[in-house]
């Protein structure tokens, strides 16, 4: 069995959470600790033309931590970009971005790789959905049609980044139509410093033997770092074992965005 230690991470283009920090170094640092084999990472400045130190931050990050990179750019300015990149310890046989921009004032994408792991090809999703719920909405559909389309159902993925979904209406969405999991609500060991607040009331917390139905604890809260409240990050897997699930809180993570990364432990199975 191959075990993958996966992050998913908004780096708020590379500064601290109100912007007044450049934040890479930490990155750098936080990043190498983990010693990751997967990661997913939101609002990544692909070009900076105004300032050398922030520009093409998904391959300033993959040179230092040695890895494989893709970037898929999803937002232009006159002097920047910015979108999703993934970062792998295997190699990334092939990958493809998808504008599913709801409306012009944001510019969203989801960045689809496929990594080779020991043999097999493992599908990686890496999303930023809009600040709408409508747009949300429609956004999800977008890339529940391109997995459908693209991705054999004995393929295993994994599906992650910030998803803005604050108010937890997506996941029965990618479940029913994708058999996608969120981690935490499935994960043996969650470490995310709070007790995991159950949707259902406590008579629908058993199931026929007497067992707690994992699946209804909440996500994570992730936003803002510095006391993480609202829950915005996810993520999904299909084909793989959860051996754990924890938001990384604290320093250096506060110090080095506005959003907590999440870390989660998946045996290929």
């Amino acid at each position: 069995m191959t075990t993958l230690k996966v992050v998913s991470y908004n780096i708020h283009k590379g500064k601290s959470a109100f912007g007044k920090r450049v934040s890479l170094a930490d990155l750098q640092s936080g990043l190498t600790q983990l010693s990751a084999d997967l990661v997913f990472l939101q609002e990544v400045q692909g070009r900076n033309s105004r300032f050398e130190s922030l520009h093409a931050q998904q391959d300033m990050l993959a040179n230092h931590l040695s890895m494989d990179v893709c970037y898929g750019c999803n937002a232009v300015r006159t002097d920047t970009d910015h979108g999703n990149a993934l970062l792998s310890r295997f190699r990334i046989v092939e990958h493809e971005n998808e504008d599913i921009s709801d409306h012009r004032l944001e510019q969203r994408g989801v960045l689809h790789a496929r990594v080779e792991i020991d043999g097999r090809t493992v599908h990686c999703f890496v999303a930023h959905l809009g600040l709408f719920a409508a747009s949300r909405g429609r956004q999800v559909v977008a890339i529940i049609e391109r997995i459908k389309r693209l991705v054999p159902d004995n393929e295993p993925l994994i599906l992650a980044g910030d998803f803005n979904d604050w108010n937890e209406k997506l996941a029965p969405y990618f479940d029913h139509e994708l058999g996608l999991h969120e981690v935490f609500a499935n994960s043996p060991l969650r470490i995310d410093n709070e007790l995991p607040r159950l949707k259902t009331s406590l008579r629908s917390m058993m199931d026929g033997r007497g067992l707690m139905a994992v699946d209804q604890l909440a996500p994570p809260r992730t936003f803002p770092a510095v006391f993480p409240w609202l829950r915005l990050d996810r993520m999904y897997q299909r084909g793989f074992t959860i051996l754990s699930a924890q938001v990384l809180k604290g320093r250096p993570w506060a110090r080095i965005s506005d959003h907590a990364p999440i870390l989660a432990e998946l045996e290929l199975a």
